[in-house]
């Protein structure tokens, strides 16, 4: 009797570590790569305000609010296209140069939205003439949304430049969604 219940238990062990290597498997989600960026896409900052923080000179602490329009040529998530984004990021520079976290909504053809959170760098070179360069890096996240996108998750990275003169910025990413089920 001691011997089958040791083949019992090891059995049971074993069926379970079975299990629990297959269930990840079962569970993973259908991925799709992200559409390449909007070569018409227009950011602008509309909103910024930098406090001087004084320890060190060119050291801001800065908020913004950004709001980028798409082309006809915009990406899409599942076959909806992209409309127009808001964002709002706070940053921590040194002369143009430092971290930065955001969030932002994306505003979708159908009417729903797309809600993401990203972290990046920042940093800022000045050329012999004294003209600025500011060129930044990120990891977005993507947290969900409203409607069809309620379950949408992903993760994408971007690089680009910004000009905190104009309020432009360049960006090109790339990036994979799924739908969480």
């Amino acid at each position: 009797m001691k011997k089958s219940f040791v083949r019992l238990v090891s059995s049971l062990i074993a069926v379970v570590f079975t299990a629990a290597l297959a269930a990840p498997l079962a569970l993973a989600q259908q991925k799709s790569k992200m559409s390449p960026p909007d070569p018409g896409a227009v950011t602008k900052y509309t909103e910024q305000h930098s406090f001087d923080v004084g320890d060190v000179p060119g050291h801001q602490i800065r908020i913004a609010a950004l709001h980028t329009k798409y082309s006809d040529q915009a990406g899409n998530y599942d076959g909806v296209k992209f409309v127009e984004a808001s964002g709002w990021l706070a940053s921590d520079y040194i002369n143009g140069s430092g971290r930065f976290s955001s969030y932002g909504v994306l505003l979708m053809a159908n009417g729903d939205k797309v809600y993401s959170k990203a972290d990046g760098l920042s940093q800022t070179t000045v050329a012999a003439d004294g003209a600025r360069k500011t060129s930044y890096t990120t990891v977005t996240t993507i947290t969900g949304g409203s409607g069809r996108f309620a379950t949408l998750r992903g993760v994408s990275r971007a690089s680009g430049t910004t000009d905190f003169k104009s309020g432009t910025t360049t960006s090109s990413s790339e990036g994979e969604y799924w739908f969480e089920k």
